[in-house]
C-alpha cells in the first residue's frame, strides 16, 4: 500500500510540473511576442483604409446614423455635447489624455459650468497609463472610475471581475451614440471602427444602461447620501431597436444568446466584423451548420490586430471553418476595430462585444441589434467596401502554413478559455 501511495504521489508531482512547464511556456511565448510586435510597430502609421460617409435610415419614429470614421463621430459627438440643454451622459472604456481626449473633456466641462448635469464613468484598468492629472475634474462633473479590482474581500466571486469595456454617450434623452471607438487621437484618423447614432424611442433604453450601471456601483464612489441617477421618461418600446447588455455582476449574458440564435435562423448570408475573434465551440459550430447548409458566410478580421497573441490563438479555428466553407477575410494595412454583423438583408447589430470568452461571458458590454433592411442594406455596403480592401485567406494557403506556425497555435491554443 505504501509503495503504490508514493507511485501515486510522484506521478502527481510530474503531472504538476509539466502543466507549470507548459503555463511558463505559454506566458514566456506571449510576452516574447508581445514585446516583438511592439518593437515592429514603434514609429509606423497605419495606411489610409476605405470608409463610408455617416448615413442615416429612418426606423419608426426615430433614425439610426452609421459612423466608419473616427474624425466624423467625433465631430457629431462634440456637437452633441455642446448643444445639451439638461444632462450628458458618457461611458466608455479608453479615454486617452491626448488632444481629442482634452477635446471631450473641456466640452463636458464647459457644459457642466452653464448648467448641465453631466456625468462620466471611465475604466480605472483602461486608463491605468494615462497621467494622473488628466484624470482630474472640476466638482460640477460627477465622475465614476471603475475600480481596477473590485472585488475587494470577495476575490472569489467571478461577477466582479468583468471590466467596463462599453463606449457610450447620451445628451438630453435625445440622442444616444454606441459602438466600438474609444476616445483619442489614434482612433479618430488610424482605427477603422464602427458606431451609431441613434435618435427617438431607442435613446431611452442607452439611458437606462447607463443609469442601472451608474446606480449599481455608486455607492463605493459617493457618499450614501448621493441619490441614484433617477429617470423622468417613461420606457416607449421600438419593436425594431433592441439592445443587449452583458451584466457580469447579475451573471447575464445575452450578447452571446443573440448571435446564436440569428446565426442559427440565418438562410442566405452571415457578414461578421470583429477585431478579436476567439469563440467558444458552440460559436463555431454554429457558423459551420450555417455555412453547410448554403449560407454565404464570411468573417472579416484585422490582418494583424494591436494583440498579436489574440491574433495567434483565434488562427486555431481557421482550418475548421475553411473546411466547412466559411470564408476568412483580412483587412490589409489598419487596425479594424468593429463589433458589427448583418444577417440576410434583415437583422443586424453593432456594439462594444467582441467574439471571445472576456466580451460574451466577462466584461460589461451592450450591443443594439436593429431588425430593418435598409439599416442592413447600409452595414453591408460597409462590409463590401472593407472586404475590398481584404486579403482572402485560401485553405490550401493555410493549410501550407509553415511548422513554427503550425506549433505555436498549438501552444498556446489553451489560453483561449483566459481571453
Amino acid at each position: 500500500m505504501r509503495s503504490r501511495s508514493a507511485g501515486t504521489d510522484r506521478i502527481l508531482r510530474v503531472l504538476r510540473r509539466t502543466l507549470l512547464t507548459l503555463l511558463g511556456v505559454q506566458l514566456a511565448l506571449a510576452l516574447g511576442m508581445t514585446f516583438v510586435d511592439s518593437y515592429r510597430r514603434r514609429g509606423k502609421k497605419p495606411k489610409p483604409f476605405p470608409t463610408t460617409s455617416p448615413t442615416t435610415v429612418e426606423i419608426g419614429e426615430g433614425t439610426v446614423t452609421t459612423y466608419t470614421f473616427g474624425q466624423d463621430l467625433y465631430d457629431d459627438m462634440l456637437a452633441a455635447i455642446a448643444g445639451a440643454r439638461r444632462r450628458i451622459l458618457l461611458e466608455t472604456y479608453i479615454w486617452k489624455g491626448d488632444e481629442v481626449g482634452e477635446r471631450f473633456k473641456q466640452a463636458l466641462v464647459d457644459a457642466a459650468a452653464r448648467g448641465v448635469d453631466v456625468y462620466c464613468i471611465y475604466d480605472g484598468f483602461a486608463n491605468l497609463v494615462v497621467d494622473p492629472r488628466f484624470k482630474r475634474f472640476p466638482p460640477e462633473i460627477k465622475v465614476l472610475r471603475y475600480p481596477v479590482y473590485g472585488a475587494g474581500l470577495r476575490f472569489w466571486d467571478l461577477r466582479r471581475y468583468g471590466r467596463d469595456h462599453r463606449k457610450i454617450l447620451v445628451v438630453d434623452d435625445e440622442t444616444g451614440f454606441v459602438g466600438g471607438y474609444n476616445i483619442g487621437a489614434p482612433y479618430a484618423t488610424e482605427w477603422r471602427d464602427t458606431h451609431v447614432r441613434i435618435t427617438g424611442p431607442g435613446v431611452w433604453d442607452l439611458t437606462r444602461t447607463f443609469a442601472d450601471f451608474w446606480n449599481l456601483h455608486r455607492r463605493k464612489r459617493f457618499r450614501s447620501s448621493e441619490r441614484p441617477l433617477l429617470l423622468e421618461t417613461a420606457s416607449v418600446w421600438e419593436p425594431r431597436i433592441r439592445f443587449h447588455r452583458n451584466i457580469p455582476r447579475l451573471w447575464m449574458f445575452p450578447i452571446r444568446s443573440m448571435y446564436l440564435e440569428a446565426m442559427d435562423r440565418a438562410t442566405h448570408n452571415i457578414w461578421m466584423t470583429h477585431a478579436y475573434f476567439i469563440p467558444d465551440q458552440d460559436f463555431v459550430d454554429s457558423l459551420e451548420r450555417a455555412a453547410r447548409r448554403g449560407v454565404d458566410v464570411r468573417i472579416l478580421l484585422p490582418h494583424k490586430s494591436n494583440h498579436i497573441v489574440a491574433d495567434w490563438i483565434s488562427r486555431g479555428y481557421f482550418s475548421q471553418l475553411l473546411e466547412s466553407g466559411v470564408r476568412v477575410l483580412r483587412f490589409r494595412e489598419a487596425m479594424v476595430h468593429a463589433k458589427t454583423a448583418t444577417i440576410d438583408g434583415s437583422w443586424s447589430t453593432v456594439g462594444t462585444a467582441n467574439v471571445d470568452r472576456l466580451s460574451l461571458q466577462g466584461n460589461y458590454e451592450i450591443n443594439v441589434e436593429v431588425i430593418d433592411e435598409e439599416f442592413a442594406a447600409t452595414m453591408e455596403e460597409i462590409f463590401l467596401s472593407d472586404q475590398g480592401h481584404s486579403w482572402e485567406l485560401r485553405a490550401d494557403e493555410w493549410e501550407a502554413r509553415s511548422a513554427h506556425r503550425k506549433f505555436t497555435e498549438f501552444v498556446l491554443a489553451p489560453l483561449r478559455p483566459l481571453l
